[in-house]
């Protein structure tokens, strides 16, 4: 069974920062590429982040670039959005997804398995 676990989010101040996390089965994490999304109230789920499997190779959203990054930890199974300078606009649910291959893609529809998302709320 494929599962992924979402952690780290929570409330912050505009300009701090916080790190999520997002856990994988061994197999599923060892195999495929990752990405993150996000969801704000009343609109649909838009893309963050995702990074291949080997962790070679990024991309970013424009909304996040220079200051979110994503990077993974292989031997611990885990993939990670460091989200620096927050801003208000950043309060939505974030999603971890593990792709169907190993590279990097920003389509939903090339992400096979999600969490059940993680709430950040950045106050002003």
């Amino acid at each position: 069974q494929v599962q992924l676990v979402e952690s780290g989010g929570g409330l912050v101040q505009a300009g701090g920062s916080l790190r999520l996390s997002c856990a994988a089965s061994r197999r599923t994490f060892r195999t495929y590429g990752m990405g993150w999304f996000r969801q704000a109230p009343g609109k649909e789920r838009d893309f963050v982040a995702a990074i291949t499997w080997s962790g070679g190779s990024t991309l970013y959203a424009d909304s996040v670039k220079g200051r979110f990054t994503i990077s993974r930890d292989n031997a611990k199974s885990t993939v990670y959005l460091q989200m620096n300078s927050l801003k208000p606009e950043d309060t939505v649910v974030y999603y971890c997804a593990a792709g169907n291959n190993a590279g990097v893609t920003i389509n939903r529809r090339d992400y096979g398995y999600w969490g059940q998302g993680t709430q950040v709320t950045v106050s002003s």
